[in-house]
């Protein structure tokens, strides 16, 4: 039975998300959606962290590592480090996780 998979209200919610009644094409559909929601979240996000700082990660990094970034171990720039170093390893793993289910 198909509850005993997922709920009757996750059921219910991936068939009219998906428009398919079938669990097995239904989940897959909605993962890839997710997949996608999130990639592109992530790639406005690097894209938020670059206009604040005029310049890619890989610059950020090196001019934190070397000290030419002001206040580097502030709050804010280090929440902004982890934040900035996390979207960077998402934007990488996104699209191969949106590639094994292809």
């Amino acid at each position: 039975m198909i509850t005993d998979v997922v709920s009757k209200p996750i059921y219910q919610i991936l068939t009219d998300l998906t428009q398919e009644s079938r669990l097995e094409v239904a989940l897959p559909l909605a993962v890839k959606d997710l997949l996608r929601l999130k990639l592109k979240e992530t790639v406005e996000r690097r894209q938020a962290f670059e206009a604040r700082y005029g310049m890619d990660w890989a610059a950020f990094q090196q001019a934190w590592q070397t000290g030419r970034i002001p206040d580097a171990h502030s709050y804010q720039i280090e929440h902004d480090y982890w934040e900035w170093e996390a979207t960077v390893t998402d934007e990488t793993r996104l699209p191969q996780m949106l590639e094994s289910l292809l």
